[in-house]
């Protein structure tokens, strides 16, 4: 992928819950990462739910999961020849980077951001953006 413009904040995160996905920079760039754990919810948790968790939300895509907290998220500088593999349903904002543009790998299955693409957005949930100092 070639990359512009994407400097280092960011008020929204994704996930995708059926995949895994690996992100690395071609040439060894310096980037940034956002990430936060993923909470993916099965579907028998939702049915069998009798304290009245309002947290649970259903996807667009169909599944059930927990939005991040704000206090969740952690921001990851990376260097050099590095793929990073991100787990099924890890929240995830990046590549960031301070340059102008970066070319990166992105795996993951070529119709991922159509079928499997959940965002939250925190400046609108939360009333928060993020901002990474570097």
């Amino acid at each position: 992928m070639h990359i512009e413009n994407r400097p280092l904040k960011f008020s929204t995160i994704t996930h995708h819950a059926s995949v895994t996905q690996c992100l690395g920079s071609v040439g060894g760039n310096v980037w940034y990462l956002g990430v936060a754990k993923p909470f993916l919810v099965d579907d028998y948790e939702v049915k069998d739910d009798t304290g009245g968790n309002n947290e649970i939300v259903q996807s667009r895509c169909g599944h059930f999961y927990v939005p991040p907290a704000v206090e969740s998220v952690r921001a990851f500088r990376v260097e050099g020849s590095k793929f990073l593999k991100l787990n099924r349903g890890t929240w995830h904002a990046g590549p960031l980077f301070k340059a102008d543009t970066i070319d990166s790998y992105n795996l993951e299955l070529s119709n991922t951001n159509v079928v499997d693409h959940t965002t939250h957005n925190f400046k609108r949930e939360n009333g928060v953006a993020f901002l990474i100092n570097d």
